[in-house]
């Protein structure tokens, strides 16, 4: 027999002294990594969208602006809860209007609308700035 030499084999190296963690531990951590770095790209993405300085995508952005202001003015003429947002409705009452404004007399309903619009924007700039 050779004296100095152990009986077994050597015990393993720290990297592989993990102990009992299981690959559902590691899945798991895997996953939520994955998760993770979903999350991130998809906030560097929408960053991205938001700062596209392209002219059509700038026109997109103006022309949505644009629509969402005139679905607030219809919402704040009362229209929606009038019809019960009833889109049908709306519609039909929207291209009666633009018969009126293309019929006889239309410089005149023009004007009257103008002037019952402006007045009625300074009564909210009015209620607004009174504390």
């Amino acid at each position: 027999m050779r004296k100095g030499r152990g009986h077994g084999a050597k015990p393993a190296p720290p990297s592989f002294n993990g102990g009992a963690r299981s690959r559902a531990h590691d899945l798991a951590t895997v996953t939520r990594a994955l998760l993770r770095n979903d999350r991130a790209i998809r906030r560097i993405e929408a960053s991205a969208r938001r700062s596209d300085t392209r002219a059509w995508m700038m026109q997109r952005r103006e022309r949505t602006r644009h629509l969402i202001e005139l679905g607030g003015l219809v919402q704040k003429a009362g229209l929606v809860d009038l019809t019960d947002d009833d889109r049908a409705t709306l519609y039909g009452a929207m291209l009666d209007l633009v018969a009126r404004a293309q019929g006889e007399g239309a410089e005149t309903v023009m004007a009257l609308w103008k002037r019952r619009g402006k007045r009625a924007f300074d009564a909210e700039t009015e209620g607004r700035s009174d504390p």
